[in-house]
């Protein structure tokens, strides 16, 4: 009986929950004929697209901020350096790199803004970052129209503004990073260059938080009344953590978009911190602590659930749509589970 509770204790109840549902999902998408290998690579592919966007909730957890609920603030720069990049008329690898590139520097403005936000707001980070995402992603929708964007790629043939959804292929982009080294093992396809750059991602973020700065904002999330009394400054710390998380969220979307095949805009970045906190959470993190372990085994059990979900729940309740009332019972339920861990708001 200890055993157990060790195991569950180590573990996480979600984690061994959500693993154990996803089997059983996989076990009955083999009885009603679903092919195992299509489940498999849409997994892989998925949990790559996604896994910088839920990397992004790491830096943010371990300053002390709790999960970042304003991703769409990162999101909406890579977005804003995509546009700009087709702008520019370039395509290809020079289309993602200055994507890159305008969307980095903006992203450490905006990031830096959002971290003095919340040191503002101490006590109540969550809620204010909610509200925060969804008022960028608001007077983003209003820049979507305005801004005098040209390039007859991404305008609508009538009247002036950005189209909602943008194809990246007209400017050779989809699935750029995918293609990469990919290969095949049977019938499930690897996209060796997307997994290689959140694989990437990870390192880099795992090798921060063991430098000096990531230590201080790991120590400043942990106990920021010791910490600020050993000399370290805590306020600096959790803007330099927001920073970084931003940053994430505007690579993250960069590398999403590509792999997806379309850049979306107006109000499509409005939900997206929620799949990226229940997947950090599914993981093993809570809403005090995060690894980047946890990114990595939540972001393939999330998006694996989600994948096998759809068809299978279409299979055995054929006319009914079951699987986005799976979804979003799983994703917020998590988030309610891991919230209320937070013991009287305690970090």
């Amino acid at each position: 009986m200890y055993k157990i509770r060790d195991v569950v204790s180590t573990i996480g109840m979600p984690t061994m929950i959500i693993a154990a549902f996803w089997v059983l999902t996989l076990v009955g998408g083999y009885v009603v004929g679903i092919s195992m290998s299509a489940l498999l690579s849409d997994t892989i592919k998925r949990a790559g697209m996604n896994g910088i966007l839920v990397l992004a909730m790491v830096p943010a957890i371990q300053s002390g901020t709790g999960p970042n609920f304003a991703l769409p603030i990162g999101i909406v720069c890579g977005l804003f350096g995509m546009v700009c990049s087709i702008e520019a008329g370039v395509s290809g690898y020079t289309w993602l790199l200055l994507a890159f590139a305008i969307a980095v520097p903006l992203a450490v403005i905006v990031g830096y803004g959002y971290g003095k936000l919340m040191n503002a707001v101490k006590g109540s980070e969550m809620t204010i970052a909610t509200y925060t995402g969804f008022s960028v992603v608001a007077l983003m929708c209003l820049a979507w129209l305005m801004l005098p964007f040209k390039n007859p790629k991404m305008g609508w043939f009538i009247g002036k503004g950005l189209r909602e959804t943008i194809q990246l292929d007209a400017v050779g982009a989809a699935q750029i990073l995918n293609k990469i080294l990919a290969f095949n093992i049977g019938d499930i396809v690897i996209p060796t260059g997307l997994l290689l750059i959140f694989a990437l991602f990870c390192v880099l973020v795992w090798l921060f938080f063991r430098s000096k700065m990531g230590i201080a904002i790991s120590a400043g999330g942990i106990n920021p009344k010791f910490a600020q009394a050993t000399g370290l400054n805590i306020d600096k710390n959790r803007v330099y953590a927001n920073i970084l998380s931003t940053v994430l969220g505007a690579v993250g979307i960069i590398v999403y978009s590509q792999s997806f095949g379309y850049a979306q805009l107006y109000t499509a970045p409005l939900m997206m911190a929620f799949p990226a906190v229940a997947a950090v959470l599914i993981g093993g993190a809570t809403a005090s602590r995060a690894k980047v372990s946890h990114v990595v085994i939540g972001v393939f059990l999330f998006q694996g659930l989600l994948t096998t979900a759809l068809p299978v729940a279409n299979e055995i309740f054929a006319g009914t749509d079951l699987s986005e009332i799976m979804r979003m019972i799983i994703q917020n339920g998590i988030i309610l589970y891991a919230l209320t861990q937070v013991k009287g708001g305690a970090r």
